[in-house]
């Protein structure tokens, strides 16, 4: 993992959650996990990590996701063991 992919990740699992973590880093971390993303219908992205699913909406206009699906995402990869 690099350094860019750490950072995204402490800042994932940083309290309190972070409101301006950009998609892109985190769609790029997931993929580094090893993680199968693909796209369903309008702009839902279904995430395929170690025989577990989770689907997040991707954000628009704005690049960064809001403050709960950071929360869903940290509780996802904590139920894969992914952390900090």
């Amino acid at each position: 993992m690099n350094k860019r992919h750490r950072r995204t990740l402490n800042s994932i699992f940083a309290q309190p959650i972070s409101g301006n973590i950009k998609w892109r880093d985190v769609e790029a971390l997931l993929r580094n996990l090893g993680a199968v993303l693909s796209e369903r219908a309008g702009s839902r992205v279904g995430v395929f990590l170690e025989g577990r699913v989770i689907f997040f909406h991707r954000p628009h206009p704005s690049p960064n996701m809001d403050k709960g699906a950071i929360r869903d995402l940290r509780k996802f990869l904590q139920s894969v063991g992914v952390r900090p």
